[in-house]
């Protein structure tokens, strides 16, 4: 029998009050099994973010539950979110968000400084993101900073950063919408090694190509799946 890696009981997140409440999510209920590549889709306004924010330990569903390997999360403080966020998950998003000063491996190794579970030296976290880099195809690249890669190495620099702390799950936002049709070919070639490999990952996108690579997509429409 599948293990289930993420579920979700009944979310709904209420942005505001009274005559100005708006119904993000209404009543989700959501399960993905450890290893499996789950796409989901939906129109401006369905709920994809805010369903994405609360898998990822952003922020809280208003209610319902969030499990989280066998961990309710859904009620957790901020801290405890971090910790979890740091620990559990990896992050890819549309806009890369790496720090323009630092090189490929300085930007890697970043998450392992804030996981207090490591107990790494720092040459044991460098050596770590060196090794990552060298798994997405960017081992020529780790000394250089983002504006010396492409687009297309930039996101494989940002794929690596939320592998290094081997997470639970990757959370991909859009991974291809800074990027043109060859270097989306690549990326999406290389999450797709990643679920070979085992990684679970849930992505949000608009392509339907994208969409092709994963197992199940996932469709909401107002705040529900459909």
């Amino acid at each position: 029998m599948a293990e289930n890696l993420i579920e979700t009981t009944g979310l709904t997140k209420v942005y505001g009050m009274g005559d100005v409440a708006v119904h993000a999510l209404r009543g989700v209920d959501l399960q993905v099994n450890r290893g499996e590549f789950v796409a989901i889709m939906g129109p401006s306004g369905s709920g994809k973010s805010t369903l994405m924010n609360i898998l990822g330990c952003l922020d809280r569903p208003t209610s319902g539950a969030y499990v989280l390997d066998e961990e309710d999360v859904s009620r957790l403080n901020k801290n405890d979110l971090a910790s979890v966020r740091n620990r559990q998950i990896g992050f890819v998003f549309q806009s890369y968000n790496l720090l323009p000063r630092l090189s490929a491996a300085k930007n890697v190794l970043l998450p392992l400084l804030y996981n207090s579970d490591q107990h790494l030296t720092d040459r044991e976290c460098y050596e770590r993101a060196i090794a990552v880099l060298e798994s997405v195809g960017l081992g020529d690249r780790v000394h250089h900073r983002p504006n010396e890669l492409s687009g297309g190495e930039q996101q494989r620099v940002a794929i690596a950063r939320a592998l290094v702390n081997n997470p639970s799950i990757i959370l991909a936002d859009e991974p291809t919408g800074n990027l043109d049709t060859r270097s989306s070919e690549d990326i999406m070639g290389l999450l797709h090694q990643l679920h070979d490999r085992g990684s679970t990952i849930v992505m949000v996108t608009h392509e339907h190509d994208n969409a092709a690579h994963a197992e199940r997509i996932i469709y909401l429409r107002d705040g529900q799946i459909v």
